[in-house]
């Protein structure tokens, strides 16, 4: 089976827009105009929806609670950082026509890429928790069904989503991106009902401290939650084959375009992190409700706050959060698997394999909110398998061509590797050897 996008590209409903982007990318549309940016949008925001999933909910919403707006400067590091590794697996896609995991499979030895995977497929199930759970803990809160019942509508919805990818890459990424839209209008209401004190805000959103050991488990859980590991293997996936360049000035002028879109995408995946914590910083800390420390707390002791529409705004929010991430999640579970191993499985027999942990999670009765911190901690011990092999490929010019990095991006990467590996070290002994 062929890799994501080259089973894809021969869709009928790609052609206007892969036609349409080569004929920019040719010089004979003028490139200027906004409306010749939209051939080009859509893979960053698919791979954005991992970064707004209902893992962040309860992460963001334990942090904001507990510690007010301490941990905001996670967020806004975490998002810079994930803006470069989705911009340079974006690139790693165009550049070579290969996406993450086949890279690794490629030039790794065989002992050492079937162990990736099989981390990997550990993180992807533990994405697919999170997202799972979301869910259906979405349903539960609007629809007031017990939670089990909630679990199972979402393995119908996600079949349904999934199912567009029959008729190409552009429904698919039309749906994930309106839900996206979604989860940013429930949050700016959200926002503007819960009058954070802003001075606080921008003073706490650049300068770096914790408090206490719980902070730090918070905090690698946000930058689990925040920067994807799946997602990295996902978009270079996405745009391995989408739209296909050979000519050196042209390769440069469609990663600038898929430049803005990562820009774009990640910029407002960015603003809905911030908003998650802000609304728990400024409703339940600064109201000594620093017990809330589940979404269902979250979501009933939000109407007697701001009353019954930001009680509505929330749990669509997390509704729309969960059933697009978990569809990205089965997608980025598929390349994944193809590209480590060159095997695929029908995506709705990987979708239910992967949900069957979340139903017994659900079915015995665990917190849904502390299984899903934990789950973004696991996914942030996995981040340096995604990484390191990502600034191993990116800056050899024999595998990226013109597109290879520059000096100064490798270091920033590097470091950014460094960083997680000190967090989740010194996470181990703060919560193990400390505690």
């Amino acid at each position: 089976m062929e890799s994501l996008n080259k089973h894809k590209e021969f869709k009928s409903g790609d052609k206007a827009t892969v036609s349409a982007a080569q004929e920019i990318l040719s010089g004979k549309k003028k490139a200027g105009r906004l409306v010749n940016l939209l051939p080009f949008l859509g893979p960053a925001f698919i791979a954005s929806v991992a970064y707004v999933d209902p893992g962040n909910f309860a992460a963001n919403i334990q942090g904001g609670a507990k510690f007010g707006y301490t941990l905001l400067w996670v967020i806004v590091l975490s998002n810079l950082m994930a803006m470069l590794i989705q911009t340079l697996s974006a690139k790693l896609g165009i550049a070579t026509g290969h996406n993450l995991a086949e890279h690794c499979r490629m030039h790794f030895p065989r002992p050492v890429s079937f162990t990736m995977w099989i981390i990997m497929e550990i993180v992807a199930m533990a994405t697919d928790l999170a997202e799972f759970l979301g869910a259906a803990l979405g349903f539960n809160l609007l629809l007031g069904i017990p939670l089990i019942y909630g679990g199972l509508l979402t393995a119908v919805a996600t079949f349904l989503i999934l199912g567009l990818e029959r008729y190409g890459f552009r429904p698919l990424e039309a749906v994930i991106t309106i839900m996206l839209g979604i989860i940013s209008v429930c949050y700016l209401v959200e926002t503007i009902l819960d009058k954070p004190a802003w001075g606080d805000v921008l003073h706490h959103a650049f300068t770096p401290q914790f408090s206490g050991a719980e902070s730090v488990l918070l905090a690698t859980g946000i930058l689990g939650a925040t920067v994807m590991p799946h997602a990295i293997f996902l978009h270079s996936a996405l745009t391995q084959g989408r739209i296909k360049v050979k000519n050196p000035v042209r390769l440069r002028r469609l990663f600038r375009f898929e430049l803005i879109d990562v820009i774009i995408a990640m910029s407002v995946a960015s603003l809905v992190n911030a908003a998650m914590l802000i609304m728990a910083a400024s409703t339940f800390h600064k109201g000594g409700l620093t017990h809330i420390g589940t979404i269902e707390e979250a979501h009933r002791t939000l109407e007697p706050l701001l009353g019954r529409g930001a009680q509505w705004f929330f749990g669509l929010s997390l509704l729309a959060a969960g059933l697009s991430s978990s569809t990205v999640g089965t997608s980025a579970g598929q390349v994944i698997m193809q590209g480590f191993l060159k095997k695929h499985i029908p995506v709705w027999l990987r979708r239910l394999v992967t949900m069957l942990p979340s139903l017994v999670v659900i079915a015995i009765g665990l917190d849904p909110t502390r299984t899903l911190v934990l789950s973004q901690v696991m996914l942030s011990f996995g981040l340096p398998f995604a990484i390191i092999p990502l600034v191993l490929f990116t800056r050899r010019v024999d595998i990226m061509g013109i597109l290879v990095n520059r000096r100064i991006t490798t270091v920033l990467l590097t470091l950014i590797a460094a960083l997680i590996v000190a967090l989740n070290i010194y996470l181990i002994y703060q919560t193990i050897i400390g505690g």
